[in-house]
């Protein structure tokens, strides 16, 4: 898979690493030169200094052949703008675009560039962790109208079914982790203290599940 990255921070240069480790080809984009020392010394790709948004720069990071585009700039409008040209101008098939005020980022989901809203799952991580200190929020689908929690299972719930907790069409039991090993749920699998579960949720019923967990 051919990858270009925008922006050599701490996010964007770990996931230059992590992919050149995998034999990927990379590509990295930064206007600061001084940033592609967070690449080390192993780093095999290539290291473009210039504007994400910039023709030239995008032409010398091989972006007519990438298979994807990731914008991790400090600044969202450097990002929006460059996942923009990438998708718009160069028809790279996925763009990725970390965005940190959350309207941009709903916006820019229903254009077709997949967001990542720092702020918006900080929020929902903290307000998982005061509602119900056994439970947090892992991962959203979609445009976050189905929630993934994982919960650690209750008192309550020990001895009872996973078929009891789940609702049709709201709530889903995905997994569950015993003594360190997941298994895929089925709705006879009996509780056991320990477990932990990860239930997929739909957004408008994430209040009733939280008052399951508490109640």
């Amino acid at each position: 898979m051919r990858v270009v990255i925008l922006g050599c921070g701490r996010l964007g240069s770990q996931v230059a690493n992590a992919l050149d480790r995998q034999g990927n080809e990379v590509s990295v984009i930064d206007v600061d030169p001084d940033a592609f020392r967070r690449l080390g010394a192993g780093f095999s790709g290539v290291k473009i200094t210039g504007l994400g948004f910039d023709r030239e720069t995008l032409l010398k990071s091989g972006i007519e052949l990438a298979d994807a585009f990731v914008a991790v700039a400090r600044g969202d409008n450097h990002n929006i703008v460059s996942a923009l040209v990438a998708r718009n101008v160069f028809r790279v098939p996925r763009v990725v675009a970390r965005i940190y005020d959350p309207e941009r980022a709903r916006l820019y989901w229903s254009m077709g560039i997949l967001t990542i809203a720092p702020v918006t799952w900080g929020t929902n991580q903290i307000l998982a962790y005061l509602s119900y200190a056994q439970s947090r929020e892992i991962m959203t689908l979609g445009q976050a109208e189905v929630r993934l929690y994982e919960v650690e299972c209750p008192p309550k719930l020990v001895g009872r079914s996973v078929g009891e907790l789940e609702v049709p069409q709201e709530v889903k039991v995905v997994s569950v982790i015993r003594r360190g090993r997941a298994s895929l749920a089925t709705s006879g699998m009996v509780l056991e203290t320990g477990d932990f579960l990860f239930v997929a949720v739909k957004s408008d019923y994430v209040e009733r599940f939280e008052e399951m967990m508490r109640g």
